[in-house]
């Protein structure tokens, strides 16, 4: 079952079972080039109306780093380095926080990030907020959502959208039942008390296999639902990948390129292992200007499967199905 995709956590083989027919791997091209600090675990980036780019990164109260052109990468600091005390009932540990999602809304950042334990989905998301983005601006918010054990679903792997009515959705989940989504309030970026349903957005066709780490973005009148397919934190042995599907409801009716509900197992793949470049996925969805970006994880395996930020420029075929650039 699903597992923190924390640096510190080890996970468990098991084994990976193929999914539709896609691309050959050699077909995908390779990460664009970073330099500088690029050791993450589930990436998420902002882009600041001065043009600095902040990334953030499981690990450490959750790390930020700094960049003026997306490729040079700076450590500056963390969200909460001191934790959250109110997740210690869902972790154990206060700094134990882990995924992060990040976007800018009306003067204000906010970042979802996920609390779990490993194995467990005795889970939860919670928000904190900054003027600034920068290390010491952020203030704890505490909890968004959460699931139990015995539940079907997991609340981790958060990722907030604003559709085009100023609706704000919050999509998440994480192995059992797949990938869920409420409607999150604006005015306190938690669950909007008149909407308390929880959306199915996509699972896998049985409980032992991996999806998780949604992201769901507009473009050409659908919704794209981007998520990772099987496993992460096993180094060289990882089998991360970034599936697709798309939807002209937000919160439902996603089907993969070849028509198949993503409710029933569907998913289009976008990129997987390919020569050093193993198990990419983690990922978060950037649109910068004219520019939209896939930034996730890989483990390299130049470096002993080190955990390395990757970035690609995405393009839209004439259907209308992105690729990576």
């Amino acid at each position: 079952m699903r597992t923190p995709r924390s640096l510190l956590i080890a996970c468990a083989a098991t084994a990976l079972v193929a999914g539709p027919a896609t691309p050959a791997a050699a077909a995908y091209p390779d990460p664009g080039r970073v330099t500088g600090n690029v050791t993450v675990h589930d990436p998420a980036m902002v882009r600041a109306a001065d043009g600095t780019y902040f990334l953030f990164s499981t690990h450490n109260g959750i790390e930020i780093r700094t960049s003026r052109d997306r490729i040079a990468f700076t450590r500056a600091g963390s969200v909460l380095p001191n934790g959250a005390t109110w997740a210690t009932a869902y972790s154990g540990n206060v700094r134990d926080l882990w995924a992060p999602d990040v976007s800018f809304h009306a003067g204000q950042y906010y970042l979802y990030y996920s609390v779990s334990t490993f194995g467990s989905n005795r889970s939860a998301i919670g928000l904190a907020t900054s003027p600034s983005a920068a290390a010491g601006s952020w203030t704890d918010r505490g909890l968004v959502y959460d699931s139990a054990s015995g539940g079907d679903y997991n609340a981790i792997d958060p990722n907030l959208t604003v559709d085009s009515a100023g609706r704000w959705w919050l999509s998440f989940g994480s192995w059992w039942t797949g990938i869920k989504m409420i409607q999150i309030d604006p005015a306190t970026g938690k669950q909007l008390s008149t909407n308390r349903t929880r959306y199915n957005l996509a699972r896998r066709t049985a409980t032992s296999l991996g999806i998780e780490a949604p992201g769901v973005i507009a473009h050409g009148g659908f919704f794209y639902l981007f998520t990772s397919w099987d496993l992460c934190c096993r180094g060289v042995n990882s089998t991360y990948r970034v599936m697709v599907g798309r939807s002209t409801s937000i919160n439902g009716g996603y089907t993969d390129r070849a028509g198949v509900a993503l409710t029933s197992g569907g998913g289009t793949e976008i990129v997987a292992t390919h020569g050093r470049f193993i198990g990419p996925g983690g990922q978060s969805v950037l649109t910068d200007g004219a520019d939209t970006l896939l930034i996730y994880h890989y483990y390299d395996g130049n470096n002993n499967g080190s955990p390395t930020l990757g970035i690609n420029l995405i393009g839209w075929d004439a259907a209308g199905w992105p690729f990576l650039r």
